[in-house]
């Protein structure tokens, strides 16, 4: 079957995959932040869908399907439509270049987002390498 995005064994394989990876683990060595992702309903996705990822110093502590925000604070929260993400997992749509055009809209520190390029480029490019389909 392999890791169909979005999907738990997806989220398990990223979180797999970012514990794993030496390279990640280098380039994200000073990051401090969890993110939360939001999957806007589009294409086969009807309804909201939230990704948690705690990332601390190249390490992934905690990755889950939410059912809901809640009170929950992390310090950023990633939101973009199914197609846009999976343009993105697909190398169809550069993260940086989403950014900037709204595509993906990012709330929180964008100071440190910009600091941090190489390692927004290094998670996508590991969520890239396990993603096998899409829905």
């Amino acid at each position: 079957m392999g890791n169909v995005f979005p999907g738990p064994e997806w989220l398990k394989a990223l979180d797999q995959k970012l514990n794993s990876d030496t390279k990640y683990a280098q380039i994200a060595k000073k990051w401090e932040g969890d993110i939360l992702i939001v999957i806007e309903p589009s294409g086969p996705i009807t309804e909201q869908l939230y990704y948690y990822l705690d990332l601390w110093h190249g390490t992934c502590r905690r990755a889950e399907i939410l059912p809901e925000i809640g009170s929950m604070k992390p310090a950023f929260i990633l939101r973009a439509s199914y197609e846009n993400l999976v343009k993105i997992l697909m190398g169809k749509l550069d993260p940086m270049q989403a950014m900037m055009t709204r595509k993906l809209n990012v709330q929180g520190s964008m100071a440190m987002m910009m600091r941090n390029v190489p390692v927004v480029l290094d998670f996508v490019r590991c969520a890239r390498e396990v993603t096998s389909r899409v829905l």
